[in-house]
């Protein structure tokens, strides 16, 4: 495991945001991307979007499974990783760098105080290890 990055906040469904102003990018952590195996495609919603925080934001398959991505943060999606979508196996490899997924332009910057700090993920994920 990669160690987490404490310039973001974290979800329970394993997504983290990383703020700039009003907008957020958004991810899904080292641990996810090693729970999901590799990952061979990703839906994705397109730009103007709108998001819900913890409302369904795209899929992620991998070779084990499809599963659902989940917007850590409510606003428009102002920009999609096209890359990314090219090269799904990037999430794998750098899932806090290059593996960014959306950026949404957050409509309520309250939705931070809902996610974990880095620590606060820390300690989540000894919850679920035990």
């Amino acid at each position: 495991m990669t160690d987490r990055p404490t310039d973001r906040r974290y979800s329970r469904e394993h997504e983290w945001v990383l703020t700039d102003g009003g907008t957020a990018l958004v991810g899904i952590t080292d641990y996810a991307q090693a729970e999901l195996g590799d990952v061979v495609f990703l839906n994705l919603p397109e730009v103007g979007a709108q998001v819900t925080q913890y409302g369904k934001l795209g899929e992620v398959e991998s070779v084990k499974a499809v599963s659902d991505l989940f917007s850590p943060v409510s606003g428009e999606v102002v920009e999609v990783h096209q890359e990314l979508m090219e090269h799904p196996e990037w999430v794998n490899e750098d899932p806090f760098g290059k593996a960014w997924m959306v950026r949404v332009r957050m409509s309520d910057r309250a939705d931070l105080a809902k996610l974990m700090t880095a620590e606060q993920y820390a300690k989540f994920l000894e919850g679920l290890e035990h």
